[in-house]
């Protein structure tokens, strides 16, 4: 059972004298009534790729892991309504695939999407790649089947746009990690499947400000922009050293942007439309240089420089993940102000920062020193450089967790920077959804009556 008790990033293993793995819905709904009536606390988990420790049982061995890998049926797609219907154990590459096949698109896409399953993007509202242009995942649901903390299902799996008849009851479970139900079923909207992409890889000139340079890509891209990531210097050289047969890529010590555009329509010269864009932004000063791709392969390279940063961090020892959102207008101010405080904390230190700039994501990850122990480094830096760099987030209007979530590891932070009467809010509908609190207790928030502290 280790595999289903020890936390994706390895910084904390609980404990469970029980996992199961039930294959239908209602064998769910026996489970959790079963787990109700006995007092037995659960902990859902789909892939166990949360960064927060939100599927992972606590140390007290009194927690049973219901684990969803065998409910993994895509039901239904309807290429009409342009949605498709799955089980909440679907692994979301598979739902993409099945999209694809159809001749359509499901948006989302993040980096664990070859093990994440669905209802843990759900539970975690999951973001990804192309937010820019599709939203959250809350925004791509459009219908849900999950079962309460007393066994009772939830069965709401219609695909419609528009259903005004009270509350919106899908939506409690986005963002709740499995706090208030697990979701055994979804239904997500899906998007015309893009036959023509132009890619670009720009080099950012010193100075160059994100959010002018995202404006003008956006405006004159007709708003066909899917990616607009940044990577700082440092962590391209990361993913280089990773790399067995590494892009030559132009790039700063500003860093540089990945950028696409994407189309269904054979209408749009895709290319063209890029290289007005690109001429643009270096007429304005913004960037020095940019290559645009000009095949599937060289579109490819530029994709796997970006996604092999983690693994280039990982074979580095390792870092101390910020998953920091500020508003769009404020990711420079940011930038300025938190490498201000690293390096007041320790001008030793390394920073490996990148991420969805395009809806305000950063990555401002501090690389761990090849010499120490990682989870001491990293304990120390969460309880000291970590809290500066969320406090200058939440003075800029931003959060501590763009698209990670809370979990059991940053519990402390929403109860920190949350405003009051919204925690006082989740806490009843926490205690309205699952009165006993045994659903995946000790994660995201503590019922009423409980002190804070576990």
């Amino acid at each position: 059972m280790a595999a289903y008790t020890t936390d994706q990033r390895q910084l904390f293993t609980g404990s469970t004298f029980a996992v199961l793995k039930p294959a239908t819905t209602q064998q769910v709904a026996d489970v959790v009534w079963l787990a109700a009536h006995h007092g037995i606390g659960i902990v859902p988990q789909g892939g166990n790729t949360s960064y927060c420790g939100g599927a992972t049982p606590d140390a007290s061995g009194r927690q049973i892991v219901v684990s969803l890998e065998r409910m993994d049926r895509i039901r239904e797609i309807d290429p009409v309504s342009m949605s498709i219907s799955v089980d909440g154990g679907a692994i979301l590459k598979n739902v993409q695939d099945a999209a694809a096949a159809a001749g359509l698109l499901l948006p989302l896409s993040l980096g664990a999407e070859g093990s994440c399953r669905i209802g843990g993007n759900i539970g975690t509202n999951a973001g990804g790649l192309s937010v820019v242009r599709y939203g959250m995942t809350r925004d791509l649901l459009l219908g849900i089947e999950a079962v309460l903390a007393d066994g009772t299902v939830v069965s709401d799996m219609r695909k419609l746009r528009k259903n005004n008849t009270g509350y919106d009851v899908k939506q409690c479970f986005v963002g709740s990690e499995g706090t208030l139900g697990i979701v055994t079923g979804a239904v997500l909207r899906l998007a015309p499947l893009p036959t023509r992409r132009a890619t670009a890889w720009l080099k950012l000139a010193n100075g160059a400000p994100l959010a002018e340079l995202l404006a003008l890509v956006r405006r004159e891209s007709a708003d066909l922009l899917t990616t607009f990531e940044f990577v700082a210097a440092r962590s391209i050289a990361l993913a280089t050293e990773a790399m067995t047969d590494p892009p030559s890529l132009p790039t700063s010590p500003a860093g540089a942007i990945l950028v696409e555009i994407a189309s269904s329509s054979r209408h749009i010269d895709l290319d063209e439309l890029m290289e007005a864009v690109l001429v643009e932004a270096i007429e304005s000063g913004w960037i020095d240089d940019a290559l645009l791709a000009q095949s599937g392969s060289q579109r490819t390279a530029m994709w796997r420089l970006r996604e092999t940063i983690p693994e280039g961090e990982k074979r580095r020892n390792g870092s101390v993940k910020h998953d920091i959102s500020v508003p769009l207008s404020c990711i420079q101010r940011f930038l300025d102000l938190a490498g201000s405080q690293v390096r007041s904390y320790d001008a030793d230190l390394e920073l490996s920062v990148y991420g969805h700039v395009g809806d305000g994501n950063l990555h401002y990850n501090v690389l761990v020193p090849r010499d120490v122990d990682r989870l001491e480094f990293t304990k120390r830096i969460e309880s000291s450089l970590s809290l500066q760099l969320y406090d200058t987030a939440a003075a800029l209007g931003g959060t501590f967790s763009a698209e990670h979530g809370v979990g059991r590891f940053k519990k402390h932070l929403l109860e920190r920077y949350g405003d009051v009467g919204r925690i006082a809010a989740m806490r009843r509908i926490k205690t309205a959804f699952d009165p006993a609190d045994i659903m995946n207790a000790g994660a995201v928030v503590r019922p009423l009556g409980e002190k804070s502290g576990r």
